[in-house]
């Protein structure tokens, strides 16, 4: 695969990689204005905002327009992006299609609702633009097999969010993998987590507006429609959002605040629970490391604890997922199983894989394994070395020298398509109650009409692909 810079400097950014990162932008900051890369961002939620300061500290880049349907939130967008230029040249959008449709436009940022992911990328494709898009990669496999097309029928660059790509100890850990180190994997343990999380911190003043009902009552993972719990927890829209395209093409549901903005993801009507939150995560180390880039488990079967479906939080709060992967469609000696769980004490959080030979354990916490030399050096001896994986000091930066080659980036879209997969089909497994039977080359579920038609979603008219 492609080397956007040597190991031994990708080495020393175990250690160093803020001094890296300065030196990519020193060299940077010699590319002329009309040789910048253009950028309108689309999204100022929980990952835009830290997405877009990353690529402000790019002088090669140039960030001109931002998007959002919560005027508060667009503000904050122009008012970060103004502030670091100096000026008040940043445009701004309510409707990201005006966006999409400037031709002085190279390359955009998406980090939007799960929802909104596959309507937004595939017409940002289809306006050859060039993407970096969040994780996962959609809401339903059907929507990502359209990403992937119109990506790849526009020669786009694509860059997923799922960054662990670009750390050192990821890097490490599945090179280790990938060279035979722990011998034949047969097992891989993937840990996520589980229950909820108010990720924006409206649940104490939602909680406050309740307190008048028993505290049994008052958990949005039990409130449901027609109880009085329900009916203080529905409001109107603030005045700053535009709830109606919120919502977009998934069903109209009244608006409840402790379920919109980054809280989305606990409601299965426009997002995907823990699972679908982190899959794209330690799920996309885990393929990483076992070269499945391109490949997929043929059996999945799933077992979870659910809310009730219309509870304002309704999303798994405990799962496990067994996924096989077929000897026959790796190339592999042996099948290899994969638990994914989430909220088990069984399972920890991170990604393990286990061989004939030992085992390696890597989390954003840490990094363990079998043989602890491993754990002291910074990678593996040249000697051990058969497989080189792909190296980036940095996801954003890796994005913006993917847009400049024309070569992949560390994380494109093919990758993050086959990444998620194990997720969405583990939920299908979860709510039909039965294994999943899946032809990796088809991408289609094998003789269970009810399961194939989770693979989509039908869409709130008039909205439709690009």
């Amino acid at each position: 695969m492609f080397l956007t810079i040597s190991r031994r400097q990708f080495l020393a950014a175990a250690g160093a990689t803020l001094a890296i990162a300065s030196s990519a932008r020193l060299r940077a900051a010699r590319t002329a204005a009309s040789d910048r890369i253009t950028i309108g961002i689309i999204g100022w939620g929980m990952i835009g905002p830290e997405n877009t300061i990353n690529f402000l500290s790019y002088p090669d880049c140039q960030v001109v327009a931002a998007c959002d349907i919560d005027k508060n939130r667009l503000q904050m967008a122009l008012d970060t992006v103004n502030t670091k230029y100096g000026n008040k040249d940043c445009a701004s959008y309510h409707d990201y299609r005006e966006l999409l449709a400037r031709n002085d436009i190279d390359a955009v940022m998406i980090a939007v609702p799960d929802h909104w992911h596959a309507i937004i990328a595939t017409e940002a494709a289809a306006r050859k633009k060039d993407i970096y898009g969040e994780k996962p990669l959609a809401r339903t496999v059907r929507e990502q097999q359209a990403i992937v097309h119109a990506v790849e029928q526009n020669n786009v660059i694509w860059q997923t969010g799922s960054w662990q790509r670009s750390l050192p100890t990821f890097w490490k850990a599945a090179e280790i993998v990938r060279n035979g180190m722990i011998g034949d994997v047969t097992h891989v343990e993937v840990g996520l987590p589980g229950g909820h999380h108010d990720f924006p911190h409206t649940l104490p003043a939602f909680l406050a507006r309740l307190s008048s009902l028993p505290k049994d009552e008052t958990d949005p993972a039990a409130i449901v429609p027609g109880t009085p719990a329900w009916n203080l927890a529905v409001t109107d829209p603030p005045a700053t959002l535009d709830y109606e395209t919120w919502i977009g093409p998934s069903r109209m549901e009244p608006y409840i605040d402790v379920r919109v903005f980054q809280n989305w993801r606990w409601n299965y009507n426009t997002g995907g629970g823990q699972l679908m939150d982190w899959i794209g995560h330690h799920g996309d180390i885990a393929h990483w490391g076992l070269g499945f880039d391109s490949r997929g488990p043929s059996e999945v079967e799933g077992y979870g604890e659910f809310p009730p479906a219309h509870a304002v939080w309704n999303t798994a709060t405990k799962y496990t997922i067994e996924c096989l992967y077929r000897k026959e469609v790796t190339g592999y000696a042996n099948d290899v199983h994969m638990t994914i769980a989430g909220g088990s004490p069984a399972v920890n959080m991170g990604t393990k894989w286990i061989g004939s030979d030992g085992w390696v354990w890597v989390d954003r916490s840490g990094f363990d394994a079998s043989n602890p030399k491993w754990a002291k050096m910074d990678s593996i001896p040249e000697s051990q070395r058969k497989v080189s994986l792909y190296v980036s000091p940095e996801h954003r930066r890796n994005f913006l020298d993917s847009v400049r080659s024309r070569k992949p980036t560390i994380t494109p879209v093919q990758t993050a398509h086959h990444s998620t997969i194990p997720g969405h089909l583990g939920l299908i497994s979860m709510l039909v109650g039965r294994k999943i039977h899946w032809d990796v080359a088809s991408e289609e579920i094998l003789n269970d009409p009810e399961a194939s038609a989770l693979l989509s979603r039908p869409y709130r008219a008039p909205y439709k692909l690009a």
